[in-house]
């Protein structure tokens, strides 16, 4: 047992049923501060420590909403308060050619606000994660599984933590340090 403080348990699995499995009884058990870690993307893996859902659809709409209020709003003042100019005898809020650009601001602004909430959200960019520290994460990006589950949880006790990540017999458990 480390006197230094942990930033969890980390166990490995050859493949991502076993990952599946574990994660799925680690939160029936009650555990909730925990996360997965696979070469490519599983999506029972997140369903299993209980990720239903992301808001970067709505952040997208409401950028959506605000690039088009903007676009519009935008050729309203210039075409009938800033600059009224008749042309060819049409009024100064013709709001049929204010369309294309009022879409295209819209598809700018969810486009922007897409990307920035999906980066926010998945709380990137981040140069330094504790799991990193270990060496045998490399395989995160190869062909190995990992399940994490943090010291911050409330039902995490080392010793007990460990013995229930052991019986799914993973081919390796390792304390993370922070």
């Amino acid at each position: 047992m480390s006197t230094t403080p942990i930033y969890g348990l980390m166990a490995e699995f050859d493949g991502p049923t076993e990952l599946v499995h574990a994660a799925k009884a680690a939160y029936d058990a009650g555990y909730r501060k925990m996360d997965t870690y696979t070469p490519y993307p599983v999506e029972e893996a997140a369903e299993a420590i209980g990720v239903h859902h992301n808001r970067v659809a709505l952040i997208t709409l409401i950028g959506a909403m605000l690039g088009m209020i903007g676009g519009y709003m935008l050729q309203f003042w210039v075409s009938a308060v800033d600059y009224p100019v008749n042309v060819g005898g049409k009024p100064f809020h013709s709001w049929p050619a204010f369309i294309p650009v009022t879409f295209e601001c819209a598809v700018l602004g969810a486009s922007i606000a897409s990307v920035l909430g999906m980066l926010i959200m998945n709380g990137l960019p981040q140069p330094y994660h504790p799991v990193f520290n270990l060496p045998r994460f490399a395989g995160a990006s190869r062909d190995k599984f990992f399940l994490c589950i943090e010291a911050q949880d409330p039902k995490f006790r080392l010793s007990e933590t460990r013995k229930f990540l052991e019986g799914f017999h993973p081919d390796d458990i390792s304390e993370v340090p922070n």
